[in-house]
């Protein structure tokens, strides 16, 4: 049984604003007249590849279930997210750019001390205390919600789910896949998976809150590394015919089994409780795929370990996001462009593809916007409601959408924007840019700069002007850099 906790008091106006929202009331069928807010369910992968699903055209992994939502939905092909976790997770809860709340990097993030320059750190190791979060402005909406599974915005007692927002919540504390650990505690009464459990909470939480409207956030810590999944699975895709240029990794192909059976439950319970028509079901990933650790490591543990000799390629090779460029830690399309599927019954297009260009920072002005909830006074919100892309299919094809990572892993401190077709990296190191154009090179290996001049002077002006309005911090020269040493790992300053 999921547990409710009562949220913390952070500051004057947040209270207020929560204060204000708990007066109204849930709106149902029966008291206006209309028909009920719906209910929205917010999955999310775990470092799984934009390419990683046979939706997008993915031919080894198999996911029946995540197939089947999309035949019943819409699915995104300009998705994106931040490069890393807790960026991106920062962003939905905030509204905001990553660069904006302070929060670019995993937390605490990457540290190399004799590099050319010193990667800025956070401005909080947490969510800053007066950010009103997604989960704030949907309990204010009169809805009831629930967070189950990795947070990764700081694990302190005053910085949990429960205390941001979420009236229910169970956030991974560690464990890994088959051990995992809860805060609060939760029983699982029995030896099951991690992703069994988390999904076991969210059907729990639905149960419980069927008959008023809710919004739960279901984040899955698969497929993230170390690698490990079920004995059966990981068979079942060793023994399974490779396809051409894809790694095909059985533990990891096995996790994305696991994503996907987890789905298939959801939708189940959907079904059984009567939700399916009135319930907004979002499938989303927090970043690109891994393509191999950023401190090349082998990838596997646990039951994985098994399923390859040492040495073997794939130990080291998770997934490829291939035709995409690069993978998680960059700013190239493998690192940010992610799979988005969403099925509306009767609102949204069904068997439907969409080109419109969407990110994390738009899922917190689309939920305010399907419940008609109030947006905080004095928080900036960088994205755009996404309705209109998702009920009619209407969009800016012009869009500007910008990303920043100002940290080493496995590229070098980047900085990017995406308007239309065109795309402008910049090189943070060294301040150099290219520029690509995704229509004809989504692989992102012709670099336009110089044919077109024009373009590259617009876009770069768009992204400094953007950097300036968000605070955006950037790396500084390192007095103590040794080029003997560069590539060096070392431990952030902010780890406790």
């Amino acid at each position: 049984m999921v547990k409710a906790m009562k949220m913390r008091k952070r500051t004057t106006i947040i209270t207020a604003f929560l204060l204000v929202g708990a007066a109204i009331p849930a709106v149902s069928a029966d008291s206006q007249n209309k028909p009920a807010r719906p209910n929205i369910v917010l999955v999310m992968a775990d470092d799984l590849g934009g390419r990683d699903l046979p939706a997008y055209g993915n031919r080894f992994n198999e996911t029946p279930n995540i197939d089947r939502l999309a035949v019943q939905g819409t699915v995104f092909h300009n998705a994106y997210a931040a490069p890393v976790c807790s960026a991106t997770r920062a962003s939905i809860q905030s509204g905001q750019y990553p660069a904006r709340v302070g929060i670019f990097d995993f937390i605490p993030g990457h540290w190399r001390p004799f590099e050319k320059v010193i990667a800025p750190k956070h401005r909080t190791q947490h969510l800053p205390e007066d950010i009103v979060t997604l989960g704030d402005v949907m309990q204010s909406a009169g809805y009831k919600t629930g967070y189950f599974g990795k947070w990764h915005l700081n694990n302190g007692r005053e910085n949990l789910p429960n205390t941001r927002g979420y009236e229910f919540a169970h956030m991974y504390a560690g464990g890994g896949f088959y051990a995992p650990k809860f805060v609060p505690p939760y029983d699982a009464g029995g030896d099951k998976r991690l992703s069994n459990q988390l999904t076991e909470m969210s059907i729990d939480f639905m149960k419980e809150n069927k008959d008023q409207p809710f919004f739960l956030f279901l984040s899955h810590y698969d497929v993230h590394v170390q690698l490990d999944a079920d004995k059966d699975l990981i068979d079942k895709y060793l023994d399974k015919k490779k396809t051409p240029d894809y790694p095909g990794n059985a533990v990891y192909a096995a996790m994305i089994e696991h994503v996907d059976n987890s789905v298939g439950d959801m939708m189940q319970a959907t079904d059984e409780l009567g939700l399916t028509d009135n319930t907004i079901f979002i499938f989303y990933s927090d970043n690109g795929g891994v393509d191999n650790r950023f401190d090349n490591v082998p990838l596997l543990t646990g039951k994985g370990k098994a399923a390859y000799p040492e040495g073997h390629p794939l130990t080291y090779i998770a997934t490829s996001n291939t035709p995409l460029r690069a993978g998680k830690g960059t700013l190239y399309e493998g690192g940010i462009r992610v799979p988005l599927i969403v099925r509306w019954p009767g609102k949204v297009a069904s068997g439907a593809t969409s080109e419109a260009i969407v990110s994390s920072v738009d899922f917190y002005p689309t939920f305010l916007d399907l419940v008609q909830g109030k947006a905080p006074e004095k928080q900036v919100l960088d994205g755009f409601s996404m309705l209109p892309a998702l009920t009619k299919n209407k969009f800016d094809t012009e869009r500007e959408l910008f990303t920043h990572y100002p940290v080493f892993h496995h590229e070098q401190p980047m900085s990017a924007l995406r308007k239309g077709d065109w795309k402008i990296v910049q090189n943070l190191v060294s301040g150099e840019f290219e520029l690509f154009n995704l229509k004809y090179d989504v692989n992102e290996m012709t670099d336009l700069k110089f044919s077109y001049a024009e373009k590259t002077a617009e876009m770069k002006k768009a992204l400094a002007k953007w950097q300036s309005d968000t605070n955006a911090q950037n790396p500084v020269p390192n007095p103590d850099f040794d080029p003997s040493k560069r590539y060096e790992w070392g431990t952030h300053p902010d780890r406790k």
